[in-house]
């Protein structure tokens, strides 16, 4: 019998520094002008803060997601007030070290439950 649970994602050793900051910046990017078209279309009022390789989104209700680039590890890392996942790009996707979700997927899902309003993030064309 076999488990419907992806299995974990492993490290890449392919994959530049050039090219991890092409990808990652290309997500924050795209996560940034989601937020601004929300808002220039009165969607949701959520505030973005992005500082480097640090994105920090400031949902109603006061509550926090933040998504971070992290170089070393070639991963984007998501907190959210259900917990943190890591990220790594596989096969031009971000999926979750531990189970193989998505990232755009899950920012998506974790949006949602946090603004109380049906909320739906795209990856980026690569």
């Amino acid at each position: 019998m076999t488990s419907a649970t992806p299995s974990p994602i492993p490290p890449t050793a392919a994959q530049s520094e050039r090219e991890f900051n092409r990808l990652s910046q290309a997500a924050l990017a795209a996560i940034e002008a989601t937020v601004d078209r929300w808002l220039d279309d009165d969607v949701v009022d959520i505030d973005s803060q992005r500082t480097g390789g640090l994105l920090e989104l400031s949902l109603p209700g006061g509550s926090k997601i933040v998504i971070n680039t992290q170089p070393p590890l070639h991963e984007l890392w998501l907190a959210a007030r259900a917990g943190g996942h890591h990220y790594r790009q596989e096969d031009g996707r971000w999926l979750d070290t531990r189970d193989g979700s998505e990232f755009f997927e899950a920012l998506s899902r974790h949006a949602t439950a946090q603004a109380g309003l049906a909320l739906r993030f795209e990856a980026p064309a690569t």
